[in-house]
């Protein structure tokens, strides 16, 4: 692995925007690449886990990645500030591309049950509590703070870009060759995340602020981490908005949206066409940022995004055909995108650059840990009270987001950097 290189002093190639920065691009091109990679993965782990064991098995082996990953994101955030979030993506991508390639060529030339891809799924686990963490700490050493906003709008699009070309190249891979062949393609696309990361530079962080593995234990880290956003004027407030918005948008825009679908008889293409507007509104917010750059008034426009979409939500439910659903979606997705990119682009602008990594911890953790709980709640509800009130109550608390960010004077009146 090449040492890192601090960035020119003279600042000339900071100032461009990051989308004619070279450097911000191959790091978007190794994120993109490695975010397909990581769509077709779970396409073929899908595949082969149901070709290879009962749906119960099957079930088990897609979520047992999930346990690690919760229990060690934390410690995660601290290793990519203590170590460099550029170092942890580039083991973290090596680890995967390895493993990946391993099981498929162990498909290639056996048939050897789930176990696995039982233990692939913990080693993905495992690597993502700390490719997670590293991918969001990046960009701050990437860039000028005042270019963040962008960068996420950017990386926004990537994401919405993986899913949309990972899912059929999945797809196509398992049609060609199985599932060894999808998991070939899916480690060769990880595969060329490492070399452009490697050639990416990174700037050096100042002294006072750079951790120092010698002078704190790890344990020391991690509380300094929680310190650094508990006392935050504007993380503090934020975390709590983040935490809102995802347990009113997961469930029911994930299995309320399937559960309604068949409740009005839409079908799959019609539930199909329903998730490609929320995905056409995200990918517009994104869009919107990445091109802006910034919006003004962030804190105000993330509230009054966040009581728009609720309202949204909360219309949903009693659409009354496939084509008005898609129009909501739209809008939800819009909504709801917005006002989550913004979340995200504050939360980039205001944690400190030395406490990147455990501040995008703490906040994936609330999305990948404390939102997907919502979801068997959602169907429960739905089972018991129809899909309706259910909608309607996930729309408050979608929308207690926006109250939260208006009730904080600070974080009502951020601003994202010019």
């Amino acid at each position: 692995m090449t040492t890192v290189s601090a960035l020119p002093a003279d600042r000339q190639a900071t100032e461009r925007p990051a989308h004619r920065d070279r450097n911000v691009l191959r790091w978007l091109a190794a994120y993109t690449s490695s975010m397909i990679g990581d769509t077709v993965y779970y396409i073929a782990l899908s595949w082969a886990a149901v070709q290879g064991g009962t749906p119960s098995q099957a079930g088990v082996v897609m979520a047992v990645s999930a346990l690690p990953r919760a229990l060690l994101l934390l410690g995660g955030g601290v290793v990519a500030d203590r170590f460099g979030p550029r170092k942890a993506v580039i083991g973290s991508d090596a680890v995967r591309c390895a493993a990946v390639l391993a099981v498929a060529g162990l498909l290639f030339a056996t048939t050897p049950g789930l176990w696995p891809l039982t233990l692939l799924a913990l080693v993905f686990g495992t690597v993502d509590a700390v490719f997670i963490p590293a991918v969001g700490a990046l960009p701050a050493r990437l860039t000028e703070r005042r270019q963040l906003a962008r960068v996420h709008g950017m990386r926004g699009l990537a994401n919405r870009l993986a899913y949309v070309m990972g899912a059929p190249l999945g797809g196509l891979g398992v049609a060609v060759g199985g599932a060894a062949a999808a998991f070939a393609l899916a480690g060769l696309l990880i595969a060329v995340s490492v070399p452009l990361l490697i050639s990416v530079r990174i700037r050096e962080l100042p002294p006072d602020d750079a951790p120092r593995a010698d002078d704190t234990t790890a344990w020391r880290d991690l509380l300094s981490g929680l310190r650094h956003i508990r006392r935050h004027r504007v993380l503090a407030p934020l975390m709590l908005a983040i935490a809102l918005g995802d347990l009113g948008f997961v469930g029911p825009l994930n299995v309320g949206l399937t559960l309604l679908a068949e409740e009005r008889g839409w079908g799959a293409s019609g539930l199909g066409w329903a998730v490609a507007g929320f995905g056409a509104g995200a990918g517009a917010a994104s869009l919107l940022l990445a091109v802006r750059g910034r919006l003004p008034h962030a804190g105000r426009v993330t509230a009054y995004a966040a009581f728009a979409g609720s309202v949204a939500i909360g219309a949903f439910a009693y659409v009354p055909t496939v084509v008005a659903a898609v129009g909501v979606a739209l809008l939800i997705g819009l909504l709801a995108g917005l006002s989550g990119a913004m979340c995200g682009a504050l939360l980039q602008t205001q944690a400190a650059p030395a406490y990147q990594g455990r501040v995008t911890a703490v906040s994936s953790l609330v999305s990948l840990g404390l939102a997907p709980l919502s979801m068997p709640l959602c169907a429960a509800a739905i089972g018991a009270w129809g899909t309706g009130p259910v909608f309607v109550v996930s729309a408050a608390v979608f929308g207690l987001a926006g109250v939260v960010v208006l009730g904080s004077r600070d974080l009502r009146q951020a601003e994202l950097p010019r």
